[in-house]
């Protein structure tokens, strides 16, 4: 049988070549990847077919990371079977690593989020899962333990991400704990403790297994019976884990994992649960002052919290002054056929605010967004400005104005490319969200346009193609959210400078994404 599987593989490799179809229409290698996975328990002792079978799932599933989709009228089936295996009683290890290893493949293409509403999630999975994640009865935790663990890290991984979906079972804990001796004499401890072993110990491991354990604790630890009695001892947990956290390598992978299970936390948790903790919290961070620390990935969860705490902070309503074109339903829009896009503007914008409460931790949470948006690297300062987008679709209307006013302050000769860059990106996401209402235009198209042609000699090289870069995207969030009525009094500057940027910009000429999009706009809306 292993000869069949190897074989079929031997076969499909030669039609393997770097010249693929740019778009498919369907999963066609589904029979082949079923083959495969049907007799995985026929290659997992036989290294040069188990690697030649990986290899071979790795080709074909990488062709669809641009279209996942077309994984999902398979992925039942092929998820059956694979958990089928790894239901067997007695499986043994070496076939517990391949499984969990084309399992981990599917879920790098299609994303963890769908593979975990297809996991099963039965009450007898619950004490298996952490029977081969506490190393109680199976034998591939010896291997791991042995020094495996690059080998291993997709099976910790899977497995952990099954016990997130599977530790959300409506049923209280307390009801799993069955006071079991184990042959040592010890009573084993309880599942709920259990389950939080896992996540804390996880989260301090280098590989992705770190960021499924902060996955695990923070849907865990927000559940209502977790709640009462965990959920105040890991807070505490966490925060004395950062504020003793040194330079050593441990200490800055358990940095990264706390805050990352923090930030899920709050995303997770419901607001009335949370809350009692988040001035705490907000202290903590800034009396640490991580947002100067010298890890690019630890400034990035940092920034995380901050904005998740700001939103725990402000109620969950979308502010009614925001500018909206147009509706979301075609039968309204056909509806108000006669009514001008800019009095249905004036209308949204007029309608009465309700009264806002206000903490005082907001204006910290904005000024450490604002600073985030000076960082040194991109992913930090993409993630101050999605969150001071967030936070300002909460307040109100004078408030929000504030925090774009402080954005465009960053627009000066005095402020490096970084604050340019990140200002453009902040811009973006308030126009595109309905922040920057059209009377703010007048201030804002003049410092894109700068931004359009900003470069910074530095020797006998130049800094500025990410803040051009940026100003395109500014660009393209302005045509997709403003009505041409609003734009019109600006689009043939815009046009020119975008026109330039996209052709003659020496580094944005090569982008197909801005000559196809962003110039047939401002080209139609200067016509």
């Amino acid at each position: 049988m292993a000869m069949n599987i190897e074989s079929v593989v031997q076969e499909n490799d030669a039609e393997e070549d770097t010249c693929c179809k740019p778009y498919r229409e369907q999963f066609a290698e589904f029979e082949e990847v079923n083959t495969i996975i049907a007799h995985l328990s026929d290659i997992c002792d036989t290294q040069i077919a188990k690697e030649r079978a990986i290899g071979r799932l790795i080709f074909i599933l990488d062709e669809y990371q641009e279209q996942p989709h077309l994984l999902d009228p398979y992925l039942e089936t092929l998820l059956e079977t694979l958990l089928t295996t790894v239901r067997r009683p007695q499986c043994p290890a070496p076939l517990l690593h391949v499984v969990f290893t084309v399992l981990y493949l599917i879920t790098k293409v299609r994303g963890f989020k769908v593979i975990l509403r297809l996991l099963p999630h039965e009450v007898s999975d619950l004490e298996p899962i952490l029977s081969m994640l506490d190393g109680y009865t199976d034998d591939f935790y010896e291997l791991d333990m042995a020094g495996e663990r690059n080998e291993t890290w997709p099976t910790r991984y899977m497995l952990i991400l099954w016990l997130s979906i599977t530790a959300m079972i409506p049923f209280a804990m307390s009801r799993f704990d069955s006071g079991h001796v184990s042959e040592t004499g010890e009573t084993r401890k309880p599942v709920m403790d259990r389950i939080l072993d896992v996540g804390k110990k996880y989260l301090t491991v280098t590989d992705k297994t770190r960021d499924a354990a902060a996955y695990l604790v923070s849907k865990f630890v927000t559940r209502p019976d977790v709640r009462i009695t965990k959920l105040s001892g890991f807070i505490n947990w966490s925060l004395d884990a950062i504020q003793s956290a040194k330079s050593s390598m441990t200490d800055m992978n358990l940095l990264c994992g706390n805050l990352s299970a923090l930030s899920l936390m709050f995303k997770h948790g419901k607001r009335e649960d949370i809350l009692p903790y988040a001035v705490l919290i907000l202290n903590r961070l800034s009396a640490n002052n991580l947002i100067s620390h010298d890890n690019m990935v630890i400034r990035k969860y940092n920034i995380k919290v901050v904005q998740r705490l700001g939103l725990t902070f402000l109620k969950p309503k979308v502010a009614a002054w925001r500018y909206t074109r147009g509706t979301r339903s075609l039968a309204d829009s056909l509806a108000k056929n006669g009514t001008t896009a800019s009095d249905c503007n004036v209308k949204s914008v007029e309608l009465d605010e309700e009264d806002y409460d206000i903490p005082e931790e907001i204006e910290t949470v904005i000024e450490l967004l604002l600073n985030g948006l000076r960082d040194k690297d991109t992913v930090v300062r993409w993630s101050a400005a999605k969150g001071v987008g967030r936070i300002t679709s909460r307040l109100p209307r004078e408030l929000a104005d504030d925090v774009v006013g402080s954005v465009l302050e960053m627009f000066t000769h005095m402020e490096l490319d970084s604050a340019w860059h990140g200002g453009c990106l902040a811009l973006a996401e308030l126009g595109r969200r309905g922040l920057l209402l059209p009377q703010r235009l007048s201030e804002v198209v003049p410092v894109v346009l700068k931004a359009l042609i900003y470069d910074e000699r530095r020797g006998n090289f130049s800094v500025g193609a990410h803040v051009r870069d940026a100003a395109c995207y500014v660009c393209w969030s302005f045509a997709r959210a403003y009505d041409p009525a609003e734009l019109k009094p600006y689009v043939d500057n815009i046009a020119r400078f975008v026109v330039a940027a996209c052709h003659v910009d020496y580094i944005l000429n090569g982008d197909d994404t801005l000559r196809l999009h962003l110039v047939p706009k401002y080209s139609f809306y200067a016509q």
